[in-house]
C-alpha cells in the first residue's frame, strides 16, 4: 500500500519516526515534506493533492495539534479527513467514513500511541453497503 505523508514544522518529528515505521512495515512512502512545510495548510494541501491524483493512496498529516490540517483537509472536494487521538477512531473513520487521509497533532499524541494509530488506520477496510449513504453525503456537500 502507499502512503503519502507530510507534516509542517511542529509534526516533523513525530512524521519522521512514523516514516521509518511504515518503511519497516513494507510500505510505500511519499514524503511530501522532506523539508517541513512552512505552514500546516501547504502540507496538507500537498498530501491530499496526490491523494486525489492517486485513488489507491492514503495519507497522514501532522502538525501540532491535527485540527489545523483537518480543516484544510476537511475543505477539499473528495478528501474525506478525520483527525484521531486514539486507535479506535483511526480503525472506524476508515472502516465506516471512507476517510483516506488521518491528521495527528504531535503535540497530543506520543510515538507509541501515533503508531498504534497509523497501523489501525492502514490495516482498516472501508464496510461500504449501509455506510456508503453516507460518505455520498460527504461528498456532495463539497459540490
Amino acid at each position: 500500500m502507499r502512503v503519502v505523508i507530510g507534516s509542517d514544522q511542529e509534526g516533523m518529528e513525530l512524521k519522521n519516526e512514523i516514516k521509518v515505521y511504515l518503511i519497516e512495515s513494507g510500505f510505500e512512502v511519499v514524503d511530501k515534506s522532506e523539508k517541513a512545510a512552512s505552514d500546516f495548510v501547504h502540507s496538507t494541501l500537498d498530501v491530499v493533492q496526490e491523494l486525489l491524483a492517486d485513488k489507491e493512496s492514503l495519507g497522514i498529516v501532522f502538525d501540532g495539534y491535527g485540527a489545523g490540517s483537518f480543516m484544510v483537509a476537511s475543505k477539499v472536494k473528495g478528501i474525506i479527513a478525520a483527525e484521531v487521538s486514539d486507535e479506535r477512531s483511526a480503525y472506524m473513520t476508515r472502516e465506516h467514513n471512507n476517510s483516506r487521509v488521518i491528521t495527528l497533532g504531535a503535540n497530543i499524541v506520543g510515538k507509541v500511541l501515533a503508531k498504534n494509530i497509523v497501523r489501525e488506520f492502514l490495516q482498516a477496510n472501508y464496510d461500504g453497503g449501509r455506510h456508503q449513504i453516507r460518505v455520498d453525503m460527504l461528498n456532495k456537500m463539497c459540490e
